[in-house]
């Protein structure tokens, strides 16, 4: 790869990982069409971490993720399996059979009307049966010169979005999306809902060496493969696929980095017992045995507990969203998934996944939570300084990882990124001598003058670091500050409520104008939170009467199975309590 990038290989697996995983796309899409004059200075991510050149048979060139996508059969709606870059109807025409032939159809789904403005926008099915797109980004040089006006972007409706497909605007390589046909993704019947059930996908020869090939594939074209980062469903039988890739991994790619985000939906019914029951044994086997072979594992929700007990779902100060909503819960998520895994996708200084998790999972923590604040509250005319002082001693950013409330608890290992600050904002502009020091805990009564540490930096990063120090000063901390913002142009939801259109600022935007990019604070952290949400787990499901619920048993899990279970979680909870205790 052009520049040394250090590869990485994404895997999508599940529905809803295909909701996050779309919109992540659509973000890295986005960055990738950003004008070559754009203020923020370019080139502080890579793309080609994420992102493989290529060649149609026609000599065009392509630039798709790197990724290998799994869902169920009626999943992808109107989307093309082999996808829409490489398709060749004449290859397809040349049959050698000449005898009788008999066709069957089956009646296409329609496809959403925000696709076919995208499609008719970047794109042309030519005279020869070829699809050619006008122009793939490649991230190496500035975007190509057009005189024409470019269509005001547009936005899906939520009624229109019943698939992730519904809403992806990235071209797919051929060997990306695998399906698994003996599953149903609609309707009761052949459901993959176990964690017994999806281990077993993986065991049949066919779907192994399928994912073993596309494996191969990338993998062999890569020049420094860092590792593999895994978007796994939870709640469902996803869970046990997403292990059992996760064991196929650490076994052939040794050395290399794995890190797997565990992602759970929006809330759910107290109506729906089997269901409930179902989430939380496959939540808990699927913890338990992907931190078994990740290098790192985080579970990403919207939801307050991984529990039985219903939470209401987070909230964000500047943000409306729908928690029912798939469309609305992935774009969060997604939104945070882009910043956390900034250090791993850095072109200058990177920290390579295997650095990251070293740094987090110490002492068998291989369980991690996630934070963030959507968007960062800087207001007109505020400083970096400024906006952390105003937070005082609160936790800065809000639980993605339905641990629950985290104030009181311990962090013993942090990485941080905050970006999409304009650079003449991340020091302070005043005198030492002017600024109130706020933070909580001083001695010196309110409203006297004296300076405050953050004020006095000279650099942002300098800022940053003081400000997490102050925050949890027995904790192992990195932190990365950068000027570029993650991009939320549509077709992200119209979920902010008081941006400017460049999302730089908390203000009064233009009537009806969507945000194109917002400054996000995004954080991973290993806290003494797991102790408790670990044991939670445990304890309820020393509560379950498997013999209840025979078709668990019945995809591949005993009561042995979950005796195991049960010790695993309890000596992973374990990890965070001891002499690193706050309360010890």
């Amino acid at each position: 790869m052009a520049g040394g990038a250090r590869e990485v290989l994404t895997l999508q697996l599940g529905h809803f990982a295909g909701f996050v995983g779309a919109h992540w796309w659509n973000q890295q899409d986005a960055a990738l069409r950003e004008p070559a004059d754009a203020k923020e200075t370019p080139g502080e991510l890579c793309p080609d971490v994420l992102y493989r050149t290529g060649r149609t048979l026609h000599g065009q060139e392509t630039y798709t993720p790197r990724l290998i996508l799994m869902d169920l059969k009626g999943s992808l709606s109107s989307l093309k399996q082999e996808g829409g870059l490489y398709r060749d109807t004449q290859q397809d025409a040349a049959i050698a059979w000449e005898g009788k032939l008999t066709t069957h159809t089956e009646e296409l789904h329609p496809k959403n009307p925000y696709l076919q403005d995208l499609l008719s926008a970047e794109g042309v099915l030519c005279s020869d049966g070829v699809w050619r797109v006008k122009s793939i980004p490649s991230g190496k040089g500035p975007a190509p010169h057009t005189t024409a006006t470019p269509p005001k972007p547009r936005i899906p409706t939520e009624g229109s979005i019943q698939v992730w497909s519904d809403f992806l605007r990235v071209h797919l390589h051929p060997r990306s999306i695998c399906m698994i046909q003996k599953y149903n993704h609609d309707g009761e019947a052949s459901r993959l809902k176990a964690f017994g059930q999806g281990e077993s996908v993986l065991k049949e020869p066919r779907y192994q060496e399928e994912l073993e090939d596309r494996l191969h594939f990338y993998v062999e074209e890569c020049d420094y493969l860092q590792g593999f980062q895994i978007l796994c469903d939870l709640h469902d039988g996803f869970s046990g696929l997403g292990a059992k890739a996760s064991e196929l991994l650490r076994d052939e790619y040794t050395g290399t980095g794995i890190v797997t985000w565990g992602l759970l939906p929006g809330p759910y019914s107290l109506r729906e017992p089997q269901k409930n029951i179902y989430r939380l044994l496959n939540t808990a086997f699927g913890l338990v045995h992907l931190s078994a072979h990740s290098s790192l594992v985080c579970p990403l929700s919207l939801g307050g507990s991984l529990g039985l007990r219903p939470e209401p779902p987070v909230h964000f100060p500047h943000l409306h969203y729908d928690a029912t909503l798939p469309f609305h819960c992935s774009a969060i998520l997604a939104t945070a998934l882009d910043t956390v895994t900034v250090p791993y996708r850095l072109r200058s200084s990177p920290v390579s996944m295997a650095q990251l998790a070293d740094m987090l999972n110490f002492s068998g923590k291989k369980v991690v939570t996630a934070g963030a604040t959507i968007p960062f509250p800087l207001v007109p005319n505020q400083s970096l300084p400024d906006a952390l002082v105003q937070l005082g001693g609160a936790t800065p950013w809000t639980p993605l990882s339905a641990c629950g409330d985290p104030s009181g608890t311990r962090c013993f290992a942090q990485s941080v990124v905050l970006r999409g600050l304009n650079r003449a904002c991340h020091t302070s502009t005043l005198p030492p001598t002017k600024v109130l020091w706020l933070c909580p805990g001083s001695q010196l009564p309110p409203g006297t003058p004296a300076p405050s540490v953050l004020h006095t930096c000279t650099t942002g990063e300098e800022v940053l670091a003081r400000y997490l120090e102050q925050q949890q000063p027995a904790a192992r901390s990195s932190s990365h500050l950068l000027l570029t913002p993650c991009k939320v142009a549509p077709p992200y939801p119209h979920l902010f409520s008081s941006l400017s259109q460049q999302g730089s600022g908390l203000d009064s935007p233009p009537s009806g104008a969507a945000v194109d990019s917002v400054p996000v604070l995004g954080a991973l952290c290993s806290s003494s939170s797991l102790d408790r949400t670990l044991g939670d787990l445990a304890k309820e499901l020393t509560k379950v009467d498997l013999r209840r619920w025979a078709s668990f048993m019945e995809a591949g899990v005993e009561q042995g199975d979950l005796e195991e279970l049960l010790h695993e979680l309890r000596s992973l909870a374990q990890c965070y309590q001891g002499r690193d205790s706050l309360t010890d």
